[in-house]
């Protein structure tokens, strides 16, 4: 089979084809966008575990990963004869440079900050007629990722607070209305005021440009360490954790606090 070696990104483009081919592979003929789309979220994250991880030869190989959905499933696309990849690049190419005046125009450099206003500009003027600002933010989102988004998008157009300290505030109002819920026993005010603590949170990450799900997953990831430190330690004294006290599994968290 003669591949052009030299023309790798049109080398990924006729294996795409070549696999969904009547001669190419059974699994991928069967597939559909929507039996591919749990990949496409795997596969990033997979990505990102590599980026966090600053691996680079894994960052290389995931980014490829990546890059095949892509081309998959502008594949499916194109042999229902919906688009093409070259549909794809040229949408996201004309997007960008739209979308990027101070580059591509004659507006001239623009601060960072002013650059995400003109950004949601931008983006509102291509909506359709009184779509929403936030129609934008994938309903899938990972749940504190959007409470993050939508913050940052309102905040843009004006709608919010204007110190830290008021947001401080106003988590403490809600940690006092989960608290009286919490007296009450009543499940719904407890699954709400919960909701209003996070997402008050997540209000504050923004204020101090910290992407709560990170936080978040390093403190996971922080707990995960210092949780397995406990059961190699326990394991290493001959003890199952089922059979250890509270205070002598403490007792190992502290000392696991201590480990580098």
């Amino acid at each position: 089979m003669d591949f052009k070696e030299e023309r790798p990104l049109y080398l990924l483009k006729e294996i795409a084809k070549i696999l969904r081919s009547e001669n190419g592979c059974a699994w991928d003929r069967a597939q559909t966008s929507k039996t591919l789309k749990s990949y496409l979220v795997e596969e990033t994250y997979e990505l990102y575990d590599a980026i966090e991880m600053n691996d680079v030869e894994s960052m290389k190989e995931e980014l490829g990963d990546v890059l095949y959905q892509v081309y998959a499933h502008s594949q499916i696309a194109e042999e229902e004869g919906k688009f093409s990849i070259d549909d794809v690049a040229h949408t996201i190419a004309r997007k960008l440079i739209r979308r990027h005046p101070h580059v591509f125009g004659n507006e001239g450099p623009k601060e960072k900050e002013q650059v995400s206003i003109d950004w949601e500009k931008i983006k509102k003027k291509e909506k359709k007629s009184g779509e929403s600002i936030l129609s934008g933010i994938p309903s899938h989102t990972p749940a504190l990722l959007k409470a993050y988004r939508v913050q940052q998008k309102v905040s843009r157009v004006g709608f919010d607070w204007e110190r830290i300290d008021d947001v401080v505030t106003k988590l403490d109002e809600e940690i006092g209305e989960f608290k009286e819920a919490l007296a009450l026993k009543n499940r719904a005010h407890l699954v709400e005021e919960i909701g209003d603590i996070l997402f008050c949170i997540a209000n504050i990450a923004r204020f101090l440009s910290i992407n709560p799900e990170e936080a978040l997953r390093k403190t996971i990831d922080k707990f995960m360490t210092r949780f397995r430190f406990i059961e190699k330690e326990a394991a290493a004294a001959g003890k199952e954790l089922t059979e250890m006290s509270l205070a002598e599994m403490d007792a190992l968290w502290e000392k696991a606090k201590t480990e580098k």
